[in-house]
């Protein structure tokens, strides 16, 4: 084996410098074509190697955690892609057509990693004729479809190896597959300072990834953007339009079905002058969770949203209900958002999912009004109401709070 790999070496330092403007067409294609070939062969060779570098505990001399360690730190190789070859080599020893498949150029290393996962997840009760069939079968595909294609039919070996199966074979693999895609959900969203939010999200492709590409592909389309913007509307390439899809999605999601957060739905207070509002003035606006937002944006926002007139003081909002009822009245709550900008906790900067807390209890006899309420984020409220605290009322509207002794 080391004599055949100085071989391939002493022949590969004997074209490293060769030309190939003297290849035509055709014989450029089948050296690129001969090329892939042997790189799959050279990944099955080094794949072997490398599970038996594993098996003889290769670099424990020098302290290294594992064969894959070792071949990373001396190659300079990552860390995943040394561990992905050492499994592959493991993985081929299990399946021998897959590994003579790679190690003659039939299969690709991608090609050959989506076989093997295919394979091993078959049942452990499946006969072992009807495994190799499957191996077979995919080997065989190999040769029509790339790893993309191969891990699509994969997923319907049933149907090769056991019709009679396959249809409930297939609704339960979807049903672990929704069940692990439901439980990688996340989002993840942060505002880089300069008016721009960046984020990435995982959810699941059934239903709801394949609803949202199709609501955002609809209102990407033609006939949407002239309808909403005219027939001379800019065509922006498919990213930007996505992107600015999914920016009206959520602008035009319906109010009236958003969910409550401390009273109030998860809708934008805009804070702007009325000189501004009207053009007589530009000056920029301020939303209720502390970023700006120019003039002009405010303009347009407000010509197609809910405007919701905030008066702290005066006759045209109900600021002031006394003794008459218990919780804030929504027109109160937007006052108070207004009014402190986010939690009033010394020291807290949540401006998001507020509450509105009576400084004094209503059933103490506070009256449900503006100089009796104060905004606290969910966390300080509940302190509020935490008797191993005192809570204390500062002159500038702050609160603090201080465990009992």
């Amino acid at each position: 084996m080391s004599v055949a790999t100085a071989h391939v070496q002493s022949e590969l330092d004997a074209v490293a410098d060769a030309s190939v403007w003297s290849m035509d067409a055709a014989e450029t294609a089948d050296t690129l074509v001969a090329l892939t070939r042997a790189e799959a062969k050279l990944a099955e060779l080094k794949a072997r190697v490398a599970a038996h570098a594993d098996d003889l505990h290769v670099g424990q001399e020098v302290g290294a955690a594992s064969a894959a360690s070792w071949l990373a730190h001396t190659t300079n190789t990552t860390r995943p892609a040394a561990a992905g070859t050492v499994k592959l080599g493991h993985s081929l020893e299990a399946h021998p057509l897959t590994r003579d498949a790679l190690a003659h150029g039939d299969v690709l290393v991608d090609q050959a990693r989506v076989i093997v996962h295919a394979v091993d997840q078959l049942p452990d009760d499946i006969d072992r004729d009807l495994v190799a069939k499957a191996e077979a079968h995919l080997v065989a595909e190999a040769q029509h479809h790339d790893a993309k294609g191969l891990r699509v039919l994969g997923k319907h070996l049933f149907e090769v190896i056991a019709p009679d199966e396959a249809d409930a074979r297939e609704a339960a693999i979807l049903e672990a597959e929704e069940k692990a895609a439901a439980k990688a959900c996340h989002l993840a969203m942060y505002d880089d300072g300069h008016g721009k939010t960046h984020g990435r999200f995982t959810i699941p492709t059934a239903v709801e990834g394949a609803l949202l590409r199709k609501i955002l592909l609809a209102i990407t389309a033609p006939k949407h953007q002239h309808a909403t913007h005219g027939a001379g509307a800019e065509r922006l390439p498919t990213p930007e339009a996505m992107g600015q899809a999914l920016c009206e999605l959520i602008t035009r999601y319906p109010t009236n079905r958003l969910p409550k957060s401390g009273g109030l739905p998860a809708t934008l207070l805009v804070l702007i002058d009325e000189d501004s509002l009207t053009g007589r003035v530009e000056k920029a606006g301020v939303l209720d969770t502390g970023e700006g937002i120019s003039p002009g944006a405010t303009r347009r926002l407000l010509c197609e949203a809910e405007v919701i007139p905030v008066v702290l003081d005066g006759d045209s909002q109900p600021l002031d209900v006394g003794r008459g009822r218990r919780l804030h009245t929504k027109a109160q709550r937007h006052a108070m958002v207004v009014r402190d900008r986010g939690c009033r906790a010394a020291g807290c900067d949540r401006t998001h999912t507020l509450q509105a807390h009576h400084q004094i209890a209503w059933a103490h006899g506070g009256h449900t009004n503006l100089d009796n309420a104060v905004t606290l984020c969910h966390w300080h409220h509940q302190r509020a109401h935490d008797t191993t605290y005192e809570t204390t009322y500062l002159p500038n509207g702050n609160v603090t709070f201080h465990r009992r002794q």
